[in-house]
């Protein structure tokens, strides 16, 4: 028997969102990247200054700054500033990085109408609750993602889990992606250039085969028998369908 719990899909696509890290350090900006990446936000860009950074936001639409405050052209603040008036989008949020402590540049940032400030040195997990707040809440994202039965098997993507006989599994950021992506159409077809797109954003080209490995390792997760799957179906030679 299947059941369903919440209902309501999610409004937009959290992970794939465009984040632009600005940061004059060049370890500083690979560790954001790599703990960012790592966790599935894949469409990242980065900058070293003012200057790159403007020609950057100007090329295409951001839909998150990470700013340092000190940098060698100019500072974070008037950054945003002038960020915002080239900005595509109606108010693009922001998050100042900074190893400064001091309370006149966080009541600046904040009177600058930034959403959040990160005093460095941080935790990883900590960087990464902040970014997600702060997309669900200006892109009204919903918080609460469905849980819902199959054949048994309880899916859990808020908590990005998989149980089975009382045991539970994590999904890694791919396979939450993908089976994200399969829920929001369940019952359809979703096509393997739409799954490799949510997965791997717009640079997925020649991601087909790396597709196949993550639907079988989800196949091992949800099914009760994965060589005869019942939930994730295959359809032949345009991509797959999940069953609910």
């Amino acid at each position: 028997m299947k059941t369903v719990m919440n209902m309501q899909e999610m409004l937009s696509e959290l992970y794939n969102k465009k984040i632009l890290i600005v940061d004059d350090e060049p370890a500083l900006l690979d560790m954001v990247s790599h703990i960012l990446y790592r966790e599935g936000f894949y469409n990242l860009h980065t900058a070293a200054d003012c200057a790159c950074a403007l020609k950057t936001a100007g090329e295409q639409p951001i839909a998150l700054y990470l700013l340092d405050v000190r940098l060698p052209d100019g500072d974070g603040f008037s950054l945003l500033e002038n960020l915002r008036k080239i900005s595509r989008l109606p108010r693009t949020p922001a998050i100042f990085l900074t190893a400064c402590d001091q309370s006149d540049d966080k009541i600046r940032g904040l009177g600058l109408d930034a959403d959040d400030y990160i005093v460095k040195p941080f935790l990883a997990e900590e960087l990464i609750l902040r970014v997600r707040s702060v997309l669900r809440r200006v892109y009204a994202i919903d918080s609460e993602a469905p849980i819902f039965s199959l054949s048994g098997v309880i899916v859990n993507l808020e908590n990005a889990t998989v149980s089975r006989n009382g045991r539970e599994t994590s999904l890694t950021a791919k396979e939450y992606l993908l089976l994200k992506k399969l829920w929001e159409n369940k019952n359809k077809i979703v096509t393997n250039d739409a799954l490799c797109l949510a997965a791997w954003g717009e640079d997925y080209y020649g991601c087909e085969n790396t597709l196949m490995v993550h639907i079988r390792r989800l196949r091992k997760k949800m099914e009760l028998c994965p060589s005869s799957p019942r939930h994730l179906i295959t359809v032949k030679g345009l991509g797959y369908k999940l069953l609910i």
